[in-house]
């Protein structure tokens, strides 16, 4: 059933003449493995979209369908990736800003205000931003970028998959799940394995002693 109260933060900007409303989220904050994706959604004026929620409370099946639905309910999509290098060198709170901020520089059409979740991103693109404490449980805009971000990178993980059969991203998408930490004691760490992150900083800690 949809919540029709994701759209009063939408609804109220409408109303203050504002058109161009981005909502921006991102996916893979905790996974050991992959990278973190962000990504920023423009929804035509108006649009509401039946069962559009956070990208965690549905089911994988629900958010393939949903996506199609907001590639022909959005006037501009972004979408972009910070690898786990990077993330290693940054860390993942400033990973997750700069995808953000990437995502929404790569829309085609330049938001007039920012609907973000759970970040503040005012200062670095000079564009009104406001931060969303669970934004994609919040914000319809946010809840359509959440669902971008995580299927994009789920896409993504299963194309890892087949490079690295061993480790199950497929089944995990990169989470610490018991299986995938298992398997990173078995196998060691893989290319796209976060070497900052615990328990696979105490493994590589380990195997070198």
């Amino acid at each position: 059933m949809t919540d029709w109260n994701l759209y009063e933060y939408e609804d109220a900007l409408y109303k203050k003449g504002v058109t161009y409303i981005a909502g921006t989220d991102e996916a893979g904050r905790g996974p050991l493995a992959g990278p973190v994706v962000a990504a920023a959604v423009i929804l035509k004026k108006g649009a509401k979209i039946e069962g559009v929620d956070d990208s965690k409370k549905l089911t994988d099946k629900k958010r393939r369908a949903l996506i199609e639905i907001i590639k022909k309910e959005a006037l501009a999509i972004g979408i972009a990736i910070v690898s786990p290098q990077e993330i290693d060198r940054i860390n993942i709170y400033r990973a997750s800003k700069e995808a953000m901020i990437s995502a929404i520089q790569s829309l085609k059409i330049k938001p007039e205000y920012i609907l973000a979740d759970a970040m503040m991103l005012e200062e670095e693109l000079g564009i009104p931003t406001e931060s969303i404490i669970k934004g994609d449980q919040k914000s319809a805009s946010i809840a359509a970028a959440s669902i971008v971000a995580k299927v994009t990178r789920d896409e993504y993980m299963i194309e890892m998959d087949k490079l690295f059969p061993m480790y199950g991203f497929k089944k995990h998408m990169g989470y610490p799940t018991k299986a995938h930490i298992e398997a990173i004691e078995i196998y060691g760490v893989s290319p796209i394995h976060r070497r900052t992150f615990e328990p696979i900083k105490s493994i590589i800690r380990e195997k070198l002693l």
